[in-house]
């Protein structure tokens, strides 16, 4: 699991589907549910993602 920042939580807002980032401010209250629960989850999937590694840092087998 990699540590939760401030950058990774905006990046994971702005990948989310539009409609979950339009639906948040919606007057219905399901649909703001369903949009809130939708950016939960992207931003969970953006936590549980592996950690990116440049290819330079990566450990060789010996």
């Amino acid at each position: 699991m990699s540590r939760i920042n401030d950058a990774l939580i905006v990046q994971a807002i702005l990948t989310a589907p539009g409609w979950a980032r339009v639906g948040i401010s919606d007057p219905t209250p399901w649909m703001r549910e369903d949009a809130a629960a939708e950016l939960a989850r992207a931003i969970r999937m953006q936590v549980d993602a592996p950690e990116q590694t440049e290819a330079a840092q990566r450990q060789l087998t010996l």
